[in-house]
């Protein structure tokens, strides 16, 4: 079974294209257009074991908003792709992850609806030029496309570039631990329904 996916996004604003590969080892090329948001795309490759291509020209010459969120809509119709029916799959997942004193929760649920919950309250605006008010923009394009409901908690931190890695690095390892095969599934639907 390959849980392999390639989609191109295209608009007037940005154009992209995202690969994503479920069951790979790590392996990222990135170029969003914006660095802070590839170093963060890097944490969700490495802690989620998937390897992700990804590619932006976006207008940010304007700012970077349409880039992060145009980027987060672009990989969650990647990821939807790349994990098809869920037959089999563990459905949800969830890790805490620290970095000296910040720590993070995400908890993910494959659940076909979109939702995001985001309660992160940074302790600057910016991380260099990055503003940190992209972070729910590239989340809820990634849930509205992936549909997934999706929890993140920065639970302390007093660095935001800690904040913002704990996250993303969470995000990864729960994302990794949702899709995985469950084998007392016996390729069954996760859900009483029989449909996510």
């Amino acid at each position: 079974m390959s849980r392999q996916a390639t989609v191109e996004r295209n608009t007037n604003e940005t154009q992209i294209r995202v690969s994503i590969n479920l069951d790979g080892t790590g392996k990222a090329t990135l170029n969003s257009s914006i660095p802070f948001l590839d170093h963060m795309l890097d944490q969700i490759a490495r802690h989620g074991l998937f390897d992700l291509d990804v590619y932006c020209d976006g207008d940010n010459q304007i700012d970077d908003h349409h880039s992060a969120e145009d980027v987060g809509i672009t990989l969650g119709q990647a990821f939807a792709k790349a994990v098809g029916d869920k037959k089999g799959l563990t459905r949800y997942g969830h890790s805490y992850v620290p970095l000296d004193e910040a720590l993070s929760r995400v908890v993910v649920d494959l659940s076909g609806r979109p939702g995001l919950e985001f309660d992160c309250t940074f302790v600057r605006a910016s991380i260099g030029t990055f503003d940190v008010d992209l972070f729910v923009e590239f989340f809820q394009g990634f849930v509205n496309h992936a549909l997934v409901s999706l929890h993140i908690d920065n639970l302390k931190g007093r660095n935001a570039h800690h904040q913002a890695e704990t996250i993303f690095k969470a995000f990864g390892r729960a994302l990794r631990t949702a899709v995985s095969v469950d084998e007392r599934q016996a390729g069954a639907i996760p859900s009483t329904k029989g449909v996510l």
